[in-house]
């Protein structure tokens, strides 16, 4: 059974960190969603042996354990004792190292494929669990839905769909090392946000309090080595965008228009100023195996 997953991308309409674990793990306040700018993941199991093979249509991606796809099939494999091998093809849309949750998707995407192909029947919590062991955003990743994002990453509390609006991806042509990112975050001189704020704004489906709740504590964090960041913020801003600011260690930058006509003009501007621009809505990903029986 050859299974194709969708893996979308993921924004930080709030992030916060209120203090560090004593692991070295931050503790997250945030409040994310799903855009439909996705990869996609082909998943098809291997019998002749208990090989993980990864393949992608990006040459620079690593095929090995380096890859959190090839970490979550040999995670579950070695879990549940699986005697099969799996080959996974991974169809790239979500810019590399962007802020976006790309590796986390597509790690997500093989645990939820896995789960129907192996027929584990674990749950979309049983699954993120699991995910947690490769990245902090594979847990929300798995369920790929607006939710409230807690603890190390594992605690995920989905929200009611968001009001409909338009977003506009920019990203810089510098990556981010989020790793080196959290190293350095300022925990003592750190300026916290209002996360119950954002969540009555968002629970109440309520655009006009959901933008000014908006924050990401790492923006000046990763501004301070990437100044294009707040250079993309000025210039949606300018050219019509409602809100705009950093999602997760960065560098993309996102921009919220309620209106078609006002998102597509800012898209349109923002063209000549970054390579990488995307017009995109939120999404929610409905996840089971029983349209695949």
């Amino acid at each position: 059974m050859e299974i194709i997953e969708k893996a979308p991308a993921k924004l930080n309409l709030f992030l916060d960190t209120p203090f560090r674990h004593p692991d070295g793990l931050p503790e997250w306040q945030m409040v994310m969603t799903s855009i439909d700018l996705a990869d996609y993941v082909k998943v098809k199991p291997r019998s002749a042996d208990q090989q993980i093979l990864v393949d992608s249509d990006l040459g620079f991606l690593p095929h090995d354990q380096r890859n959190l796809a090839f970490q979550a099939a040999r995670i579950l494999q070695k879990q549940f004792s699986i005697a099969q091998g799996v080959e996974i093809t991974i169809y790239k849309k979500i810019p590399v190292a962007a802020g976006m949750g790309g590796g986390s998707a597509d790690a997500a995407a093989v645990l939820r494929a896995l789960n129907c192909v192996w027929n584990l029947k674990l749950s979309l919590a049983e699954l993120a669990k699991i995910g947690l062991r490769i990245d902090s955003d594979v847990p929300f990743c798995i369920y790929s839905q607006t939710a409230a994002v807690s603890g190390k990453g594992e605690i995920i509390s989905p929200l009611p769909v968001l009001p409909p609006f338009w977003i506009i991806l920019a990203k810089p042509r510098a990556s981010v090392s989020t790793a080196g990112i959290l190293k350095k975050i300022p925990y003592a001189e750190l300026p916290h946000a209002d996360f119950k704020k954002m969540l009555i704004a968002v629970a109440n489906q309520n655009i006009d309090l959901m933008l000014p709740a908006m924050t990401n504590v790492l923006e000046t964090v990763t501004a301070q080595n990437v100044p294009e960041i707040l250079r993309l913020k000025q210039k949606m801003a300018a050219f019509g965008a409602q809100a705009a600011q950093m999602t997760g260690s960065g560098p993309t930058v996102f921009g919220i228009c309620e209106h078609y006509s006002r998102a597509q003009h800012v898209y349109n501007s923002l063209k000549g100023f970054c390579d990488t621009v995307h017009l995109v809505r939120p999404c929610q990903l409905h996840s089971d195996c029983s349209h695949r029986n």
